[in-house]
């Protein structure tokens, strides 16, 4: 749910004015930089389908499948990082030093939504790490 919120906060509040300016920035002084400069309506689908694949991996996630848990490890690490990114950038106005924006960042708003989601699916993962299932 945090992540579903996470990307209505961004898709209202001008994610991509912000991101597509950085990956750019990053692109040109990096050469390896990984991420790619996204139109809206190809980044909103893609958002789209990501929750949407999620929430239909929870009755597996709650089962504990084995093979979910490494996912379920990056995706709650990515997340992490995703709302200390967006508090970061909000507290510095800033994303690179060519890219600035007027505070809050674009997606602070569920930034909180995001660590506590996310923190919260880590200490799932521990503790029910001696309780893995075999897959079926």
């Amino acid at each position: 749910m945090a992540f579903a919120l996470n990307v209505l906060d961004e898709a209202t509040t001008g994610f991509l004015e912000v991101y597509n300016p950085t990956v750019i920035a990053m692109r040109a002084r990096f050469a390896w930089f990984p991420m790619p400069p996204f139109g809206f309506r190809e980044w909103l689908f893609g958002v789209i389908a990501v929750v949407v694949l999620c929430f239909a991996l929870t009755p597996l996630a709650t089962r504990n499948a084995r093979w979910l848990r490494p996912l379920a490890w990056f995706y709650a690490l990515i997340m992490f990082f995703n709302g200390i990114g967006h508090t970061l950038f909000t507290i510095l106005g800033r994303t690179v030093e060519s890219v600035t924006f007027s505070r809050p960042a674009p997606g602070f708003y569920s930034s909180p939504f995001l660590l506590i989601g996310s923190v919260w699916l880590i200490t799932r993962l521990r503790k029910t790490a001696s309780a893995v299932q075999l897959p079926a």
